[in-house]
């Protein structure tokens, strides 16, 4: 036997695998932190609402004053400040349970925080979508773009967080809902973002959240392209 022959043998018999499969990518899906117990067992304590419509997501969604905004429609505010899609997946039995007639998501922006690589992201999407379904089959969804950030302003716990990523999220987004006629993909940069493809620096106070009179135009675009 050859020195080659011999160090292939040797390689199958302990296991072998290149260097870069043996090096542990550690991702952070730790979704469990005071504010997200404590505000889901709040939402869990709230009376079933029939048909609702759901906006589901971060800090971003829970900003905003939905109910204000669209006092004519049954709307639920499903945000938590800080939440990521695994915390999202985890509790999409307090959301399904109102059998909704539509759920509006947009999360992510905590998890490229956290170096969630896009393609984790996109996963737990659809795996929220094939839950939704299951559990409650009638309802439409919609998976809001998520939105650009401004560099220029952007506080440092977001720095890591870039458009380029971003953008490749969005593209899994769309794919998403090119592939199943009950999901629809919404590209909110169209209303919220510069001609450079940043958040528009008016719109944001840090470069990541929106200042309360962007949520009446981010509603109105979606009742433009009858979303709502």
């Amino acid at each position: 036997m050859n020195k080659i022959k011999f160090l292939i043998l040797f390689a199958v018999l302990i296991g072998f695998r290149p260097l870069s499969a043996q090096i542990a990518v550690r991702i952070d899906s730790n979704y469990i932190f005071s504010g997200y117990t404590e505000q889901l067992a709040h939402f869990k304590k709230m009376p079933v609402l029939p048909h609702a419509i759901i906006f589901v997501g971060n800090s971003l969604t829970d900003a905003g004053r939905w109910n204000d905004i669209l006092p004519e429609l049954p709307v639920l505010n499903r945000g938590i400040s800080g939440d990521i899609s695994y915390g999202v997946l985890a509790r999409l039995d307090e959301i399904v349970r109102h059998q909704p007639q539509k759920i509006f998501l947009m999360i992510g922006v905590n998890d490229l925080k956290r170096s969630v690589p896009t393609k984790n992201i996109i996963d737990n999407y659809f795996r929220i979508i094939r839950e939704i379904k299951r559990a409650s089959p009638k309802t439409k969804i919609y998976l809001n773009s998520i939105l650009p950030v401004n560099p220029d302003k952007l506080i440092e716990p977001f720095k890591m967080v870039t458009n380029s990523d971003i953008r490749i999220l969005n593209e899994g987004l769309q794919r998403l809902a090119q592939t199943d006629k009950k999901v629809k993909f919404i590209n909110l940069h169209t209303v919220l973002a510069d001609k450079n493809g940043n958040l528009r620096s008016e719109i944001t106070p840090d470069g990541i959240h929106l200042e309360v009179s962007a949520y009446v135009e981010l509603v109105n675009y979606l009742k433009k392209v009858k979303a709502l």
